[in-house]
């Protein structure tokens, strides 16, 4: 990630939501990772929902961060 020359208006609030796309990014990855070996239906959609639910929350997590920068 480039430096900018400028400080946010709220570092406190970037950071946070710089570690949510991270760690749902992470999250995710997992969840696929049990989704592979998963066999069961009922336990695949519970993944998917979950890995989707965590999507939406990055992409709330980008929106915010686009309007702090």
């Amino acid at each position: 990630m480039a430096e900018r020359l400028l400080p946010s208006d709220d570092p406190v609030s970037e950071e946070v939501l710089e570690w949510t796309i991270k760690r749902g990014s992470q999250d995710i990855a997992q969840i696929m990772n049990w989704l592979e070996g998963s066999s069961v239906r009922k336990d695949r959609q519970m993944l998917i929902g979950r890995a989707m639910d965590l999507m939406e929350e990055i992409q709330h997590a980008l929106r915010r961060l686009d309007d702090l920068r």
